[in-house]
């Protein structure tokens, strides 16, 4: 069995994106290499939220996943915040309401709040012309006056060389000291440039901890790479017990990779008690959110009729989608080759129509 992902390729690249809420993406970058944010409505209210070739068994076999990646949640410079007029309108996306109001707290208060939504409003155009060298220095003034998400945020400017070029020593400093303050997505960052050995000696055993801390805090991201270590004994004593628990908590968060891994670790009974049913329904549920590995997995269990009621026609399907994301399947392919015509219509007319084809 094929183990998760490697350390090698949790630290095979880090990609940078601004913001105070931008984690490094430790899967392979986008063509362009980085994300630009997207441009947000004015004055209106924001929306509200809503691997290997497997075996020739019917087990769905443990592959490697895409590492943990940045997620562009909405922003949320407040951990704890005092509900106030800044906040507010920020939170209903009056942008530039929230502007106004935090540059006067900032100039007359030295509000280090304040401070840090002006950087992040700079940052990613909202209610305001986009520019990252007053973003930065919005940012230093929070970060020196002890904001920990300031900190977070000119660390990432500053490895990116936004807003004023790269400058790695200072990331690190900055990232360290937010990490000590409490933020996890700094601990989560320093982590992974532990790992990734260039900018800080590679040290699994301090990334380890660092993810340790973010996990603890709730990082879905930190809990999927946590979970990876535990799998492999690196860093940390190995302890697959440990990483399903880590696997589970990542789920719940909503972390698609961790779904996927989870799911197969119940499918087969891999540090948790075997539950086949519960796997499929969480392949499903992953397979719905576009992952390709959750979709040949899913089209596996039901071509096979392992843990869910045979159904080839919706093997099919998921096995043609999946193949139009690049995860072939040469044994499916073998497998549903003399499904009748109609039936094979019918499954890749359902493929189509998901696809929005």
């Amino acid at each position: 069995m094929r183990p998760w992902p490697t350390i090698a390729v949790v630290a095979a690249s880090l990609i940078l994106a601004p913001g105070a809420f931008a984690q490094m993406q430790i899967a392979p970058p986008a063509a362009d290499g980085k994300t630009a944010p997207k441009e947000p409505p004015k004055e209106k209210k924001a929306p509200t939220a809503a691997k290997k070739a497997a075996p020739a068994t019917p087990k769905p076999a443990a592959t490697p996943t895409p590492a943990p990646t940045a997620t562009q949640a909405a922003p949320s410079v407040f951990d704890d915040p005092n509900v106030d007029n800044v906040y507010g309108a920020y939170q209903r996306g009056m942008y530039k309401t929230a502007f106004d109001l935090a540059m006067n707290r900032a100039q007359y208060n030295g509000d280090p709040k304040a401070m840090t939504m002006l950087g992040e409003l700079y940052a990613n155009a909202m209610g305001v012309k986009r520019d990252y060298a007053r973003a930065a220095e919005w940012y230093k003034r929070a970060a020196d006056a002890g904001d920990r998400e300031a900190m977070f945020a000119l660390a990432m400017m500053r490895l990116s060389g936004r807003g004023g070029g790269t400058n790695r020593e200072e990331a690190v400093k900055l990232l360290a000291s937010a990490a000590k303050l409490g933020n996890p997505k700094a601990a989560y960052n320093l982590a992974l440039l532990y790992l990734d050995g260039q900018t800080l000696p590679q040290d699994v055993k301090r990334a380890a901890e660092l993810l340790r801390v973010a996990a603890d805090a709730g990082n879905p991201e930190a809990q999927y790479a946590l979970a990876t270590f535990y799998k492999e004994g690196t860093g940390v004593e190995k302890d697959m017990e440990k990483a399903v628990r880590l696997l589970q908590a990542a789920s719940l968060a909503g972390n698609v990779d961790a779904e996927v891994e989870y799911a197969i670790a119940m499918f087969n009974g891999s540090g948790t008690p075997k539950n086949q049913p519960a796997a499929v329904a969480m392949l499903r549920k992953a397979a719905r959110q576009n992952s390709p590995i959750a979709q040949n997995r899913l089209a596996r269990v039901l071509a096979f009729g392992t843990g869910v009621p045979q159904d080839k026609t919706e093997a099919l399907k998921w096995h043609w989608i999946a193949k139009s994301a690049g995860k072939g399947d040469p044994e499916l392919d073998e497998m549903l080759a003399d499904l009748p015509a109609a039936d094979r219509a019918k499954a890749e007319a359902a493929g189509r129509k998901w696809l929005g084809k």
